[in-house]
Protein backbone atom coordinates (compact mmCIF):
# COMPACT_ATOMS: atom_id res chain seq x y z
CA UNK A 1 0.00 0.00 0.00
CA UNK A 2 1.37 3.15 -0.84
CA UNK A 3 2.36 5.22 2.49
CA UNK A 4 -0.48 8.20 1.71
CA UNK A 5 -3.12 5.33 1.65
CA UNK A 6 -1.70 4.06 4.74
CA UNK A 7 -2.00 6.77 7.09
CA UNK A 8 -4.73 8.95 7.67
CA UNK A 9 -4.03 13.17 7.78
CA UNK A 10 -5.72 16.01 9.48
CA UNK A 11 -4.50 19.65 9.17
CA UNK A 12 -5.11 21.19 12.84
CA UNK A 13 -3.61 24.35 12.00
CA UNK A 14 -1.62 25.64 8.94
CA UNK A 15 1.50 24.78 10.86
CA UNK A 16 0.27 21.63 12.54
CA UNK A 17 -0.86 18.50 11.20
CA UNK A 18 -1.73 15.21 12.78
CA UNK A 19 -1.54 11.67 11.36
CA UNK A 20 -2.27 8.15 12.40
CA UNK A 21 -2.76 4.34 11.59
CA UNK A 22 -6.25 3.48 10.66
CA UNK A 23 -5.60 -0.02 10.03
CA UNK A 24 -3.90 -0.35 12.98
CA UNK A 25 -5.50 -2.33 15.73
CA UNK A 26 -6.06 0.62 18.02
CA UNK A 27 -4.66 -0.19 21.09
CA UNK A 28 -1.24 0.25 18.78
CA UNK A 29 -3.04 3.43 16.83
CA UNK A 30 -0.55 6.85 17.97
CA UNK A 31 -0.63 9.59 17.00
CA UNK A 32 1.88 11.36 15.20
CA UNK A 33 2.61 15.23 14.32
CA UNK A 34 4.31 17.38 11.64
CA UNK A 35 4.90 21.13 12.71
CA UNK A 36 6.50 23.44 10.35
CA UNK A 37 9.03 25.44 11.85
CA UNK A 38 10.85 28.52 10.09
CA UNK A 39 14.39 26.98 10.17
CA UNK A 40 13.61 23.62 10.57
CA UNK A 41 10.52 21.23 11.09
CA UNK A 42 9.71 19.03 14.18
CA UNK A 43 7.98 15.57 13.66
CA UNK A 44 6.62 14.30 17.12
CA UNK A 45 6.22 10.12 17.28
CA UNK A 46 6.87 7.80 13.79
CA UNK A 47 3.95 5.18 14.63
CA UNK A 48 4.60 1.89 14.10
CA UNK A 49 7.05 1.72 10.85
CA UNK A 50 4.54 -0.64 8.51
CA UNK A 51 4.74 1.70 5.72
CA UNK A 52 7.36 4.60 5.49
CA UNK A 53 5.94 7.64 7.61
CA UNK A 54 8.73 9.85 6.07
CA UNK A 55 6.68 9.34 2.43
CA UNK A 56 3.17 10.52 3.48
CA UNK A 57 4.81 13.84 5.23
CA UNK A 58 4.40 17.19 3.02
CA UNK A 59 8.66 18.07 3.50
CA UNK A 60 10.05 20.95 2.25
CA UNK A 61 13.15 19.89 0.16
CA UNK A 62 16.42 20.70 1.49
CA UNK A 63 15.05 21.46 4.85
CA UNK A 64 16.27 20.57 7.93
CA UNK A 65 13.90 18.40 10.21
CA UNK A 66 13.81 16.93 13.59
CA UNK A 67 11.76 13.73 14.33
CA UNK A 68 11.61 12.84 18.50
CA UNK A 69 10.56 10.41 20.22
CA UNK A 70 8.18 10.96 23.37
CA UNK A 71 9.27 7.51 24.91
CA UNK A 72 10.19 4.63 23.31
CA UNK A 73 7.30 2.18 22.95
CA UNK A 74 6.92 0.39 19.90
CA UNK A 75 3.73 3.05 18.53
CA UNK A 76 5.76 5.79 18.93
CA UNK A 77 9.19 4.81 17.29
CA UNK A 78 8.31 2.63 14.31
CA UNK A 79 9.96 4.83 11.68
CA UNK A 80 12.37 6.60 13.22
CA UNK A 81 14.79 5.37 11.50
CA UNK A 82 13.84 7.13 7.95
CA UNK A 83 15.05 10.76 9.87
CA UNK A 84 18.66 11.62 9.66
CA UNK A 85 18.36 13.61 12.45
CA UNK A 86 16.82 11.54 15.58
CA UNK A 87 15.72 13.23 18.99
CA UNK A 88 14.38 11.03 21.98
CA UNK A 89 14.81 10.80 25.96
CA UNK A 90 18.37 10.31 27.62
CA UNK A 91 16.75 7.71 30.03
CA UNK A 92 16.36 5.11 27.28
CA UNK A 93 19.13 6.25 24.46
CA UNK A 94 21.01 3.28 24.58
CA UNK A 95 17.31 1.02 23.82
CA UNK A 96 17.07 2.80 20.36
CA UNK A 97 20.42 1.70 19.32
CA UNK A 98 18.67 -1.59 19.67
CA UNK A 99 15.03 -1.61 20.16
CA UNK A 100 14.61 -4.52 22.00
CA UNK A 101 11.78 -6.03 22.70
CA UNK A 102 11.20 -6.07 26.14
CA UNK A 103 11.70 -1.70 26.17
CA UNK A 104 9.59 -1.53 23.10
CA UNK A 105 6.38 -3.95 23.39
CA UNK A 106 7.00 -4.73 19.66
CA UNK A 107 6.27 -8.80 20.66
CA UNK A 108 2.47 -7.73 22.20
CA UNK A 109 1.97 -6.57 18.95
CA UNK A 110 3.06 -9.85 17.02
CA UNK A 111 0.93 -11.72 19.28
CA UNK A 112 -2.44 -10.09 18.96
CA UNK A 113 -5.33 -12.11 16.65
CA UNK A 114 -6.33 -9.28 14.58
CA UNK A 115 -3.04 -6.33 14.38
CA UNK A 116 -4.12 -4.83 11.70
CA UNK A 117 -7.64 -5.08 9.43
CA UNK A 118 -5.52 -4.49 6.30
CA UNK A 119 -2.52 -5.42 5.44
CA UNK A 120 0.06 -2.93 4.45
CA UNK A 121 1.49 -5.02 2.08
CA UNK A 122 0.91 -8.49 0.01
CA UNK A 123 4.16 -9.79 1.60
CA UNK A 124 3.12 -8.34 5.52
CA UNK A 125 3.61 -11.13 8.42
CA UNK A 126 2.97 -10.19 11.24
CA UNK A 127 5.49 -12.98 12.92
CA UNK A 128 8.25 -11.05 11.07
CA UNK A 129 7.61 -7.80 12.31
CA UNK A 130 10.60 -5.98 13.92
CA UNK A 131 11.43 -2.56 14.69
CA UNK A 132 14.87 -1.23 13.40
CA UNK A 133 17.48 0.22 15.53
CA UNK A 134 17.18 4.28 15.03
CA UNK A 135 20.27 5.65 17.44
CA UNK A 136 19.63 9.53 18.28
CA UNK A 137 21.33 11.88 17.06
CA UNK A 138 20.23 14.11 20.05
CA UNK A 139 19.42 12.94 23.38
CA UNK A 140 17.02 14.89 25.36
CA UNK A 141 17.09 16.00 28.96
CA UNK A 142 15.01 17.59 31.57
CA UNK A 143 15.47 21.45 30.58
CA UNK A 144 16.71 21.11 27.09
CA UNK A 145 15.29 23.53 24.77
CA UNK A 146 13.91 22.03 21.04
CA UNK A 147 14.82 25.30 18.76
CA UNK A 148 12.69 25.64 15.33
CA UNK A 149 13.78 29.09 14.61
CA UNK A 150 10.62 30.92 15.55
CA UNK A 151 9.78 28.79 18.35
CA UNK A 152 11.05 26.80 21.43
CA UNK A 153 9.83 23.98 23.20
CA UNK A 154 11.11 23.47 26.64
CA UNK A 155 12.14 19.38 27.42
CA UNK A 156 9.97 18.04 29.90
CA UNK A 157 10.61 15.07 31.86
CA UNK A 158 7.15 13.38 32.70
CA UNK A 159 7.26 9.51 33.74
CA UNK A 160 4.56 7.15 35.00
CA UNK A 161 3.23 5.94 32.01
CA UNK A 162 7.06 4.52 30.90
CA UNK A 163 10.25 5.51 32.97
CA UNK A 164 11.41 7.72 29.91
CA UNK A 165 8.58 9.56 29.02
CA UNK A 166 8.68 13.18 27.92
CA UNK A 167 6.64 16.23 26.68
CA UNK A 168 7.14 19.34 24.58
CA UNK A 169 6.37 22.74 25.49
CA UNK A 170 6.19 26.32 23.84
CA UNK A 171 5.98 28.40 27.14
CA UNK A 172 4.88 31.31 24.95
CA UNK A 173 2.37 29.84 22.92
CA UNK A 174 1.03 27.25 25.26
CA UNK A 175 1.13 24.39 23.01
CA UNK A 176 1.96 21.00 24.20
CA UNK A 177 2.72 17.77 22.99
CA UNK A 178 2.10 15.75 25.90
CA UNK A 179 3.09 11.81 24.22
CA UNK A 180 1.65 9.28 26.48
CA UNK A 181 2.23 11.43 29.79
CA UNK A 182 -1.28 12.49 29.47
CA UNK A 183 -4.12 12.24 26.52
CA UNK A 184 -8.10 12.41 26.54
CA UNK A 185 -8.65 8.75 26.66
CA UNK A 186 -7.92 5.70 29.04
CA UNK A 187 -4.60 6.29 30.57
CA UNK A 188 -2.34 2.86 30.56
CA UNK A 189 -0.33 2.74 34.12
CA UNK A 190 0.02 -0.94 34.38
CA UNK A 191 2.78 -1.94 32.01
CA UNK A 192 5.49 -3.68 33.53
CA UNK A 193 7.37 -0.31 32.95
CA UNK A 194 4.95 2.04 34.40
CA UNK A 195 5.15 3.51 37.84
CA UNK A 196 1.61 4.52 39.01
CA UNK A 197 3.63 6.56 41.76
CA UNK A 198 5.73 8.64 39.45
CA UNK A 199 2.46 9.00 37.44
CA UNK A 200 0.60 10.41 40.13
CA UNK A 201 3.79 13.24 40.46
CA UNK A 202 3.40 13.34 37.15
CA UNK A 203 0.21 14.83 36.78
CA UNK A 204 0.38 17.01 39.64
CA UNK A 205 3.34 18.71 37.66
CA UNK A 206 1.18 18.59 34.81
CA UNK A 207 -1.82 20.61 36.54
CA UNK A 208 -0.07 23.64 36.71
CA UNK A 209 1.93 23.84 33.11
CA UNK A 210 0.67 26.96 31.18
CA UNK A 211 -1.30 24.72 28.24
CA UNK A 212 -3.24 26.24 25.57
CA UNK A 213 -3.63 23.25 23.72
CA UNK A 214 -2.52 19.80 24.32
CA UNK A 215 -1.61 17.14 21.77
CA UNK A 216 -1.55 13.85 23.18
CA UNK A 217 0.32 10.43 22.08
CA UNK A 218 -3.53 9.47 21.40
CA UNK A 219 -6.90 10.76 20.97
CA UNK A 220 -7.95 14.93 20.42
CA UNK A 221 -6.57 17.33 21.22
CA UNK A 222 -7.54 19.12 24.38
CA UNK A 223 -7.54 22.88 26.47
CA UNK A 224 -6.02 23.53 29.60
CA UNK A 225 -9.27 23.49 31.54
CA UNK A 226 -9.19 19.34 30.41
CA UNK A 227 -6.28 18.76 30.78
CA UNK A 228 -6.68 19.95 35.00
CA UNK A 229 -9.49 17.67 34.96
CA UNK A 230 -7.73 14.85 32.87
CA UNK A 231 -4.72 14.98 35.66
CA UNK A 232 -7.17 15.84 38.32
CA UNK A 233 -9.53 12.70 37.83
CA UNK A 234 -6.24 10.50 37.65
CA UNK A 235 -4.93 12.14 40.82
CA UNK A 236 -8.38 11.26 43.03
CA UNK A 237 -9.21 7.80 41.11
CA UNK A 238 -9.00 5.92 44.39
CA UNK A 239 -9.74 8.36 47.18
Amino acid sequence: MDAKAWFRKRKLTDELTVYDEPFVNSFFRANMYHLVGRDRDLVVDTGMGLARFSDALDLTPGKPVIALATHIHVDHVGSLHEFVERAGPDYSARSFETMDDGKTYADQFRVLDEPVSVAPDDRWNVAAYRLIPAKLTTRLFEGDTVDLGNRQFSVLHLPGHSPDSIGLLDEQDGLFFSGDAIYDDQLIDDLPDSDPAAYRETMARIMDLPVRIAHGGHGEPFDGERMEEIARAYLYKDA
